[in-house]
């Protein structure tokens, strides 16, 4: 997806607003060192996004970008995101950090480089179902096997000794169908990432087994952070940098003025859903990028990668290869607030 046309009254309110004094210090926006940076090397960003509305920082952006010097804001709306970068068909990408490590435990040229979010996706379960633990031997519903949602549920079976390759049965569809075999309890466990969740709690199927914004140990990880393909931020580290800047700020967007964004999805057609969207704007922690550490979330999520039979890698070998901070925490110095 492209920029549009009808788009620009968005876009030009929105950089009105971010431009003034007032909103400048919201963001943490400092001027003097944007200007004082080198131009972009490249006038053109690509950022890979899917039909998971919690990586709306990115979507939400594009004003930013164009301040940052982006001429050509490009949106590729593919999944997965991580392999759309390994083959260079798109620059960076918010996106679910595990899934970019099995793209560096398989020696696919992505790199994380910062932060993103903190919990997203919620396992839901049906009245027989108490505890991940009881969904050994029943079926669970994912949208596909490999994706965002069949990964984290991977780790999650794992990490409390179901083996996710033989103790459950997997069901896969499109999300509607799959959310209404839970409602009819044809499955039992069903893990949605936003609206999903919100639209289940609206519907009253079923019930929260396990939320990652705020039960533990996926509480204290980033669940979703920023990769790129390796080639891009090794030509471009200006533009990288840039780009960063332009999604933590709109990050803390979401945080700060969150019908301002829920608008901007709406109105470039992101969302269809601006309740479910207003209600996982309230709900995620966006401004917690500046709290956690990056590393610990490779780490954490890498060790239960490991654990589900995902990656051979060790953690340290895939925070050897595939990650580089260096950009964000010049960022995280530069926009503390």
């Amino acid at each position: 997806m492209t920029s549009e046309p009808g788009d620009r009254l968005t876009r030009r309110a929105l950089f009105a607003r971010l431009a003034g004094a007032g909103a400048a210090g919201l963001l943490g926006l400092r001027p003097e060192s944007v200007t004082a940076e080198p131009p972009p090397e490249t006038a053109r960003i690509r950022l890979v996004g899917s039909r998971a509305l919690c990586f709306a920082p990115q979507f939400v952006a594009e004003a930013l970008l164009r301040a940052e010097g982006f001429s050509d804001v490009q949106y590729v709306m593919s999944e997965p995101s991580a392999e759309i970068l390994a083959a260079g068909d798109g620059d960076l990408s918010l996106g679910l950090g595990a899934n970019f490590i099995l793209r560096v435990d398989a020696g696919r040229p992505v790199v994380i480089v910062a932060g993103g979010h903190v919990g997203c996706y919620e396992l839901f379960g049906t009245n027989r179902i108490h505890s991940i633990k009881d969904l050994r031997g029943q079926a669970v519903a994912v949208p596909g096997l490999g994706g965002g949602a069949h990964v984290f549920l991977s780790m999650m079976l794992a990490h409390v000794g179901i083996d996710p390759r033989k103790d459950v049965r997997w069901v896969t569809g499109p999300t509607d169908e799959v959310m209404q075999l839970l409602a009819e309890k044809k499955v039992d466990g069903f893990l949605g990432f936003p609206p999903e969740p919100q639209e289940l709690r609206a519907r009253g199927i079923g019930h929260v087994l396990l939320n990652t914004t705020t039960d533990r140990p996926w509480a204290q990880y980033f669940c979703c952070m920023i990769g790129g393909n390796r080639d891009f931020v090794r030509r471009h580290p200006v533009a990288t940098k840039r780009a960063l800047r332009a999604i933590l700020k709109a990050a803390d967007l979401c945080a700060l003025e969150p019908e301002q964004a829920n608008r901007i999805l709406v109105d470039r057609g992101f969302t269809q859903k601006p309740e479910f969207t207003r209600q996982m704007l309230a709900d995620i922690p966006y401004r917690r990028w500046r709290e956690f550490n990056p590393e610990d979330a490779v780490r954490f999520y890498a060790l239960r990668l490991q654990e589900a039979g995902m990656i051979r890698s060790s953690p340290q070998k895939i925070l050897a290869q595939g990650t580089d901070w260096r950009l964000f925490q010049e960022l995280k110095r530069e926009l503390k607030g």
